[in-house]
């Protein structure tokens, strides 16, 4: 049974996550040690229709595992760095991911079970009225 992750946007938002502990289990571990975990959300520079959180040169020592640089929405990815800066990645559209060096592959690690209705509203919220806290834990 995979680890279920409760994640809130702002004072409106809630879903519920699944982490993809068979697929990326070492992005999965060292996620789950951040626990619960509370960031800024913002509106993606060069991916399309998703939201990200910028941690520069934080490091969870991961490598590539499960990778993809086209998440479906609600797959989040964490972006270990290297080309980019360390991020993750929030899609609640189309996405393909990137920065302006050209395209990323970030870890896919947790998927949206509950909430998905709810994508575009926050996607819609970023954009226009800037960034949001997101707190993620375990549900």
């Amino acid at each position: 049974m995979s680890t279920r992750v409760a994640i809130s946007v702002g004072d409106d938002f809630r879903f519920v996550a699944k982490m993809e502990d068979d697929a990326a289990p070492a992005t999965c571990a060292a996620f789950r040690r951040l626990l619960p975990y509370t960031q800024r959300l913002v509106h993606c520079r060069w991916s399309g229709e998703g939201c990200w959180i910028p941690l520069g040169t934080f490091k969870i020592d991961v490598g590539a595992e499960n990778s993809t640089s086209t998440p479906a929405p609600g797959e989040l990815l964490w972006y270990p760095g290297g080309i980019s800066e360390t991020e993750l990645l929030f899609p609640y559209g189309e996405v393909a991911f990137a920065c302006r060096a050209g395209p990323l592959e970030g870890n896919h690690f947790l998927t949206i079970v509950d909430g998905m209705a709810q994508l575009p509203g926050v996607g819609r919220r970023v954009l226009y009225h800037g960034a949001h806290d997101i707190r993620f834990s375990l549900d």
